[in-house]
């Protein structure tokens, strides 16, 4: 999936209120975000896929919030 349609995919996610979508997109823009050297960027993304996890109680939630305590960017829950 290239830049431009993972764009229009998280549009899409958002506009219809598919928090699987929305996890599973916000994840993929992480994952390229972090092969690409870019922290910040992937931790933005990763944090969204995470509170969307959450709101939606989806299991992704315990790996999203492993990783985002592995850059020191939340704290470790017991979820």
């Amino acid at each position: 999936m290239e830049r431009a349609e993972l764009d229009q995919a998280l549009l899409k996610a958002h506009g219809d209120k598919d928090s699987a979508a929305l996890v599973r997109l916000y994840t993929l823009a992480g994952d390229r975000a972090e092969a690409a050297g870019d922290i910040n960027a992937a931790c933005f993304y990763l944090t969204h896929a995470f509170v969307f996890a959450l709101e939606a109680g989806l299991p992704e939630a315990r790996e999203l919030n492993r990783r985002l305590a592995a850059q020191d960017r939340a704290h470790p829950l017991a979820l």
